[in-house]
């Protein structure tokens, strides 16, 4: 899968390119393509902005600027994502329908935001990673970059993604390894016992109870069984 990022910023995205988004790029699983929209300016001093029509605070990114470095690696078959806070917010759900797509061209936006004009010419998509504001599109490139890489076929196991938090709609059950015993709290006799059923069953409420304690809301779009819902009952009780 391929990210073409563009950004007033490409520095920013060196941490993302460690750990496993590294390896998954070492392995060419994923190909992370930074393109600087200030070298697309035609001003002597590199200059990517200008004062807002109308009036107001701060300065807007020209739209000629924007387009220049976008048409530098425009494909018809890649999908355009502005990362916006009027976007819609980022969730599971859209990070597995993203994670199918070939191509993603992320455009992060900066100062009082980029000239609509280009937006409304270039952008198939906005996505917001919240209901608040960032000094720019660049940290939230990184969330959609990271959350959607580890859909990418490789990238991670099978069982890594579906036991995870939101795979299943709920939040995931509590994690224990060595050592057994920490500062007097021991991990559950039943992931020591050995008796797989236990010990799925001991999983699956636990990430009910973390679900209802934690995001209670989720749990109204998520299919129960008899056995879950008479859980439930019993720790709302």
């Amino acid at each position: 899968m391929k990210f073409d990022v563009l950004t007033l910023f490409p520095e920013m995205f060196e941490p993302i390119k460690q750990s496993i988004i590294g390896k998954a790029e070492e392995k060419k699983l994923i190909d992370i393509n930074l393109i600087n929209i200030r070298d697309f300016s035609k001003d002597k001093h590199k200059k990517v902005d200008d004062t807002p029509y109308g009036g107001g605070a701060g300065m807007v990114m020209r739209a000629d600027v924007v387009y220049d470095a976008y048409q530098s690696i425009k494909d018809e078959n890649a999908k355009v994502i502005y990362l916006s806070p009027q976007g819609k917010v980022l969730n599971q759900q859209k990070v597995e329908q993203l994670s199918k797509e070939e191509h993603l061209i992320l455009l992060c936006g900066h100062y009082e935001g980029i000239d609509q004009r280009v937006i409304n010419k270039i952008v198939d998509e906005e996505i917001s990673i919240g209901d608040y504001v960032l000094t720019g599109g660049e940290i939230p490139a990184m969330v959609l970059i990271d959350s959607v890489s580890r859909y990418v076929d490789g990238v991670l196991s099978e069982d890594s993604i579906s036991e995870e938090s939101f795979s299943q709609g709920i939040l995931e059950y509590p994690q224990y390894t060595r050592p057994e015993t920490f500062e007097d709290e021991k991990v559950p006799e039943v992931l020591l016992s050995g008796h797989h059923q236990n010990i799925n069953k001991w999983r699956r409420e636990q990430a009910l109870k973390n679900t209802y304690l934690k995001r209670p809301e989720l749990l109204e779009n998520v299919e129960l069984s008899e056995e879950d819902r008479k859980y439930l009952k019993e720790i709302k009780n």
